[in-house]
């Protein structure tokens, strides 16, 4: 059975947007180096993939792995409605990161379609209206995507992929999910990156090396981040909660300092975000 693990199944979300096309249309071949979800809420199109052309009417969901070669096009009495979302930075058990161990990009639904197309319509809605605690949900619906695609789509097994890792790769990444796990449990303490390091009994460089190749992120920045989420959320929890008390709760002593990283990653102030 596929192993998903929550600590290193975390994607960053790249962008959700939905859209509807008539033909006449002649899209341009491209891949990306990310995963991409497109799904085919309604109507019909042709996609080629990898040379490989399909007419796919709705329900249909493709799901393309990284530099996997695809253009889509309409004549001019198709039309449709779709859903494209892109992810990045994750890693299942046993496989290289951002990589989905999946036979076909071409996934149709079966016991699980309508709880999959439930969700995608939760995700439009909550688009739409974008409230407070948005991105999170989305977020939560969008795992829920992958979880329900996974779980109706044939499986690459383990012995039959070329793309398997090394036990040095393993090696590595049971390494970062230790670390992760460590960043979620210490973030509220003063740590540097010598200090990790020597927890885990590594180098620091290598350390940066691994976890950079397997999250996308440097150490720091990885902690960085995981302090302004967990900043951000108890501001939302807490709109009483004072600025000093976050900061301080989440590794800064210096809150002038910690407002400036949560405009930064963010685009408005601790104080702002709390007043909105």
């Amino acid at each position: 059975m596929l192993k998903i693990d929550a600590k290193t199944f975390n994607p960053e979300i790249l962008y959700i947007f939905d859209a509807d096309s008539k033909g006449p249309f002649d899209g341009k071949n491209h891949h990306h180096d990310f995963v991409e979800m497109s799904i085919l809420v309604s109507g019909e199109v042709f996609y080629n993939i990898e040379g490989k052309t399909t007419h796919l009417t709705e329900p249909t969901v493709l799901l393309l792995n990284p530099g996997v070669s695809h253009y889509e096009y309409m004549p001019s009495d198709m039309k449709n409605r779709q859903i494209h979302i892109g992810i990045r930075n994750f890693t299942i058990d046993l496989f290289p990161r951002d990589y989905f161990p999946i036979k076909e990009p071409i996934i149709r639904l079966s016991k699980n379609r309508q709880n999959f197309f439930d969700s995608c319509d939760e995700i439009l809605k909550e688009r739409e209206q974008f409230r407070t605690g948005s991105e999170l949900l989305l977020k939560g619906l969008i795992l829920k995507l992958f979880v329900l695609l996974l779980r109706d789509a044939s499986i690459l097994p383990v012995n039959e992929s070329s793309l398997l890792l090394t036990a040095d790769e393993k090696e590595k990444l049971t390494l970062i999910e230790e670390v992760v796990q460590y960043l979620e449990n210490h973030y509220m303490e003063d740590l540097t990156l010598n200090q990790i390091a020597d927890h885990f009994y590594t180098s620091p460089t290598s350390l940066s090396r691994a976890f950079k190749e397997h999250t996308g992120e440097t150490v720091i920045n990885y902690l960085i981040q995981l302090r302004l989420l967990k900043a951000k959320e108890m501001i939302e929890d807490n709109l009483d909660i004072s600025i000093r008390q976050v900061s301080q709760l989440v590794g800064y002593q210096d809150a002038y300092y910690f407002s400036k990283l949560f405009k930064k990653y963010y685009g408005k102030s601790p104080t702002l975000f709390q007043k909105e």
